[in-house]
């Protein structure tokens, strides 16, 4: 494929270990996205929004989303992503440590893109992180970021 490009992606994650876990996921596949962090639910929206410091952010070609985040649960951050007509375009990916079929079922209501369960075993996460990226680097178009 000559069509590849890079994107970005934003990584909202509180946990300081997983947000590790995820910077050196994509360091060992070689993927060469941006990849920009914000720890809380109301920075992602900043940031999405290009407000409060966040003026020069890219809009992401794709958002990672932990559900269980401070200030501005992930749940709200779904919801407002996916209700602006400016961002719902923007693919999100539930990565969250919840099994629970609720919150399953709630995202995807939320319209949610994916949900995945953050494995526990460092190899497992690398390999879910790599699959993600995959997937909406080679397999899925995306639109350009405007």
């Amino acid at each position: 494929m000559n069509d590849f490009r890079w994107i970005d992606v934003l990584l909202v994650e509180d946990d300081p270990g997983d947000v590790l876990l995820t910077r050196e996921a994509f360091e060992l596949n070689k993927v060469k996205n941006k990849l920009h962090v914000v720890n809380d639910g109301e920075q992602a929206m900043a940031f999405l929004r290009k407000e409060e410091g966040y003026e020069d952010a890219p809009t992401p070609d794709l958002v990672l989303l932990d559900l269980n985040l401070p200030r501005k649960d992930g749940r709200e951050v779904l919801q407002d992503i996916k209700s602006d007509e400016n961002l719902r375009r923007i693919p999100v990916v539930v990565l969250t440590t919840s099994e629970a079929e609720e919150d399953i079922l709630r995202s995807y209501n939320l319209h949610a893109n994916a949900y995945v369960s953050k494995p526990v075993d460092f190899d497992q996460f690398i390999n879910v992180v790599r699959r993600i990226d995959d997937f909406f680097v080679t397999v899925v178009k995306l639109p350009h970021s405007v």
